[in-house]
């Protein structure tokens, strides 16, 4: 009864119409909705065959970017205006996949909740909010220790193509202890979509996640949709008391894509191409996971991140960085070598720590980053065969644990952090064969 009559109270008892006056640079001015429209509402064409949104207005027109091609969009077609269009989760969409706007993709009929939420909604008031939470268990020895993640917290994954990220992922959404998971897949190949539920999400991922998807061949509208879509159904369950666990990927389609609607609305590039408007857009979003307020559920956050040559510094990565509350690194040649996940330990930090460690662990975890910062810089020495056994105590140590720390990053922890510690005990009290004298190559 409850989505029964939300659906009634969403009848519109007037509707609003206009006539495109002009279709130039891929923009349509509507004559007729601007003293009805606001920024941000939806507009359809052809009897619904074609929808916009509202990117600017003038006194005489309403400026709206289609969603899809405008052929066939002729001078005096009829446009109909849906004002600021909103989406309504429900419990009843775990387990499922839909897009941007709450529409099924996976075949099923599919209920909307009683609640409308908007799209951009504002995140709960900062002085209310609780504090980052327990350390959770994640099923990757590497994020138990060395890169913990904990309730509420906000972390980034930095990666080139083809490095391993969808994989990681995956592995988060089937081992991080959540109640669930929320996964938005933004601008992906839609051959993708199919394989990463059933075979690299699999059964077991996506019997507590809700899929919210827009693929690559959708608009810029659809996509930078996509992100607040899949945000909005993980306030649904955290303002329901339950922790949710929300992979984005990726933060980049996020941000280009909102540059193609800038860029067409009027503003000017800045900072590489991106309009100023981006960093308030991806910090927005950024801001809205994380610590729920007392008494309610939290937002534990991983949003992905693509950087074009292993370039940490271009612009979508350092906005994003500045906001999170750590960062992984992966790295292209440490995926070439075939250790996966191909994550730089060493690049890669945790503002969880020190405090979600006790002292002992804190204590293994320094051993291990120390060791591997040791081998790091004279790595090109060692693999040069330059590097005489016993000129260096420090480095023969970590030349000695190199082999099994570098082992340990790929384990898989099952039964949770203890395990995980005792890992990497296990790592640092390896005993390999030391480093012979130095050799000519052959």
């Amino acid at each position: 009864m409850d989505s029964l009559a939300a659906r009634i109270r969403r009848l519109r008892v007037a509707r609003h119409f206009g006539r495109v006056r002009a279709i130039r640079a891929g923009v349509v001015e509507v004559a007729g909705l601007n003293h009805s429209a606001s920024l941000g509402d939806r507009v359809v064409f052809l009897a619904g065959a074609l929808a916009g949104e509202v990117v600017g207005l003038t006194p005489d027109a309403a400026h709206v970017l289609p969603e899809g091609a405008t052929e066939g969009l002729s001078i005096g077609a009829q446009a109909e205006l849906l004002f600021a269009p909103t989406i309504a989760p429900a419990d009843s969409w775990v387990g499922r996949i839909v897009d941007p706007f709450g529409q099924p993709l996976d075949g099923r009929p599919l209920t909307p909740g009683p609640a409308d939420r908007p799209y951009r909604a504002a995140p709960p008031p900062a002085a209310s909010r609780k504090r980052l939470g327990a350390r959770l268990d994640t099923g990757l020895a590497v994020f138990d220790t060395l890169l913990p993640l904990v309730r509420g917290q906000r972390i980034g994954l930095f990666a080139g193509s083809g490095v391993g990220k969808s994989t990681l992922l995956s592995s988060l959404a089937r081992g991080v202890r959540a109640d669930v998971v929320v996964i938005a897949m933004i601008g992906e190949r839609g051959r993708e979509l199919r394989e990463f539920v059933e075979t690299v999400l699999g059964p077991a991922g996506m019997a507590r996640a809700v899929v919210v998807a827009a693929t690559s061949d959708q608009s810029p509208l659809t996509r930078r949709r996509c992100a607040w879509a899949a945000m909005a159904v993980a306030e649904h369950f955290r303002d329901a008391g339950r922790h949710v666990l929300f992979l984005a990927d990726s933060i980049t389609r996020f941000a280009e894509a909102h540059r193609e609607i800038a860029l067409a609305s009027g503003e000017a590039p800045s900072y590489r191409g991106f309009p100023p408007s981006t960093s308030q857009m991806i910090m927005a979003l950024a801001e809205r996971s994380g610590p729920g307020p007392e008494g309610g559920g939290d937002i534990t956050a991983i949003f992905s991140v693509l950087v074009a040559g292993s370039d940490m510094e271009e612009p979508v990565a350092d906005i994003l960085r500045g906001v999170l509350d750590g960062h992984v690194v992966l790295d292209r040649a440490i995926a070439e070598r075939g250790r996966f996940p191909a994550i730089d330990v060493l690049r890669s930090v945790s503002r969880s720590l020190p405090h979600a460690a006790s002292d002992a662990e804190n204590g293994l975890i320094q051993r291990a980053r120390a060791a591997l910062g040791t081998y790091a810089e004279s790595e090109l020495m060692i693999r040069a065969g330059l590097y005489a056994a016993g000129s260096d105590p420090r480095l023969e140590e970590a030349v000695r644990l190199f082999p099994a720390l570098d082992a340990f990053v790929a384990r898989a922890a099952p039964d949770g952090v203890a395990q995980s510690f005792r890992l990497l005990a296990d790592a640092l009290a390896a005993r390999g064969r030391p480093p012979g004298p130095a050799r000519a190559p052959a």
